[in-house]
């Protein structure tokens, strides 16, 4: 075969292997969350009850719906809360929530920080990889990881968060799921 030949069948060969290898679309099941907010749940992920929410997220305000995997490593959260910030702050939030979170961990490595459109709606849009390091004085546990993707989004006078949080060396596999997560919410 001349070389010619190959370079003409070259963007053929290229196309079939980026096809070949292209993940598979993560299954999603369309459920309801609190009133008006629909979310696409992983396949095999359930709802916690209250009172595994409770214990795997004490706070004075539970979320309104937390869905975990098989093994409790991986969950989709959404919570909401009264805002004093309106639909026109985003930008605003951006910076104040992207501060928080660098506050909160000890090293974190932004992916994505945005404001996105998804459904006729804005997000902030929040994608990381955190660690948390054990701080005390003899403290010598490894540092805590997590590959993280959270979105804001006002409606009204509310506030809604909705996350996605898996370890950080299981990200590779997440990161197809969470991003599909988040394109399928859905408010009314």
């Amino acid at each position: 075969m001349k070389i010619s030949s190959i370079l003409r069948l070259a963007p053929l060969l290229v196309l079939f292997t980026l096809v070949a290898f292209v993940a598979p679309a993560p299954k999603l099941k369309k459920t309801p969350v609190g009133k008006n907010i629909t979310l696409g749940v992983p396949e095999g992920f359930a709802a916690l009850p209250d009172d595994g929410i409770a214990a795997k997220y004490p706070a004075p305000r539970k979320p309104l719906a937390v869905f975990s995997n098989p093994s409790g490593r991986v969950d989709v959260s959404v919570a909401q809360k009264p805002s004093t910030f309106t639909d026109r702050d985003y930008a605003l939030l951006l910076k104040i929530y992207k501060a928080s979170i660098q506050n909160t961990y000890s090293k974190v490595d932004f992916l994505t920080e945005d404001i996105r459109t998804i459904n006729k709606r804005d997000f902030v849009t929040l994608e990381f990889v955190s660690s948390l390091a054990d701080n005390r004085r003899n403290g010598n546990l490894a540092p805590i990881r997590r590959y993280q993707l959270i979105q804001y989004t006002i409606q009204g006078d509310q506030l809604y968060v909705f996350t996605f949080n898996a370890p950080a060396d299981e990200q590779a596999q997440w990161q197809p799921t969470a991003q599909a997560v988040m394109q399928s919410i859905s408010m009314k």
